[in-house]
């Protein structure tokens, strides 16, 4: 087969990530088929440097994803190419493309949070950015061969909110990056922080950052909730990092930590490359991920990677990835997320050293749980996918 794929957002957190994993391990696995990558500009040259097999070439398309312009030209540059098939590794999928396709759909997140909280526009172009999200992303998957998706909790989703048969939606787990990649050394976290929480992520509302915010203020200072003598040590001891690129979401946050009080508890980190994060991973106290809703959770799967604790929101999607390998909690409920973080940073240590503390186990979980993902499976059943729709 002649198959294309949407690389136009390579360097995209996410997607990108998700995108380059399965160029580089479709280059190892399959042999047979030929391939076509389209590109924007500024990725060309670090795709071209990481293409080594012959059935792959490069096609241009300057084309931004979510315009008029998609709709319009991308169609044009892909009939050029007599494809088999393309795979558009994004919701984002021309309506006017009538070849076959499989797409990829990461969550339905816009489903559930639809409140305009989530976008800088005004209500009334929110309103028409919504209404056009839903239109392509239900068209995409009905005229899909089949739809890919990275965990049964979105699956059942999808299902239930696109119309589509369970059978067209195939579920392929991402995977963690490999150790060589999260190489420990020096970083900015030295001139930070000694001990500390971690977040990795975006700042979008359905994170939660707020809800984790009002929570780490109670762990930093409880005397503002059931009261103790120890706020002191608590504020000066252990500090919370956020992950994640500056924008409007994390500018409004940053507003809010001024707000109440925490610029010296809550650090900013702000972009971080992959050895940064392993050495933040491998060094803080755990990674918290408050999230109301999540299609995969792939910093908790790298934290484990990294032999940290992970602190997770008790939702279908975190609970099908990481298993018993997390500690959970209610993400709705302030208090617990308190608690959960407060056993982690104070309780867990002397408990630990006695074998009392299920804690412990944790680590040894994590690391197991691990093994059950990896970017080669993901490449692999995505080929299987394109095999049964040729």
């Amino acid at each position: 087969m002649r198959i294309g794929i949407d690389c136009r957002l390579w360097n995209e957190s996410g997607v990108g990530r998700y995108v380059r994993n399965l160029v580089e391990h479709l280059q190892t696995i399959d042999r047979e088929n030929k391939y076509v990558l389209f590109v924007g500009t500024k990725d060309r040259e670090e795709i071209l440097n990481q293409v080594q097999n012959d059935n792959f070439s490069i096609v241009n398309a300057d084309i931004r994803w979510h315009t008029l312009e998609e709709q319009l030209k991308f169609p044009q540059i892909l009939y050029k190419e007599n494809l088999d098939l393309v795979h558009f590794p994004y919701f984002s999928v021309p309506i006017f493309y009538s070849k076959p396709f499989v797409v990829t759909i990461h969550d339905l997140i816009l489903h559930h949070f639809p409140t305009g909280l989530a976008s800088t526009l005004p209500f009334y172009l929110y309103r028409l950015k919504l209404f056009g999200y839903k239109f392509v992303i239900k068209r995409a998957a009905q005229n899909a061969e089949k739809i890919i998706t990275v965990s049964n909790a979105t699956k059942n989703e999808i299902v239930d909110h696109l119309g589509v048969p369970k059978d067209k939606v195939v579920v392929t787990y991402e995977g963690i990056e490999t150790s060589s990649k999260f190489k420990v050394q020096s970083s900015k976290l030295q001139l930070k922080a000694k001990s500390y929480l971690l977040y990795v992520g975006n700042a979008y509302p359905h994170k939660n950052l707020d809800r984790l915010l009002e929570a780490f203020r109670l762990v930093c200072h409880p005397e503002l909730g059931s009261g103790s003598r120890d706020s002191d040590l608590r504020q000066n001891d252990i500090r919370l990092i956020l992950v994640g690129k500056e924008d409007y979401f994390y500018k409004r946050l940053k507003e809010k930590v001024k707000k109440m009080g925490l610029e010296k508890s809550v650090l900013f980190y702000g972009e971080a490359s992959d050895e940064e994060l392993g050495n933040l991973y491998k060094n803080a106290k755990a990674l918290v991920m408050p999230s109301f809703m999540e299609g995969f959770g792939l910093p908790g799967l790298e934290a484990m990677a990294n032999k940290c604790f992970v602190l997770a929101s008790d939702i279908p999607s975190l609970r099908e990835v990481y298993g018993n390998a997390a500690i959970c909690f209610n993400p709705y409920d302030v208090n617990d997320i308190k608690k959960t973080m407060e056993n982690v940073c104070f309780n867990d240590l002397p408990r630990r050293k006695a074998g009392l503390n299920h804690f412990s186990q944790k680590i040894e979980k994590g690391l197991e749980r691990v093994k059950l993902f990896s970017w080669e499976k993901m490449a692999k059943e995505t080929l299987k996918v394109y095999e049964c729709c040729g």
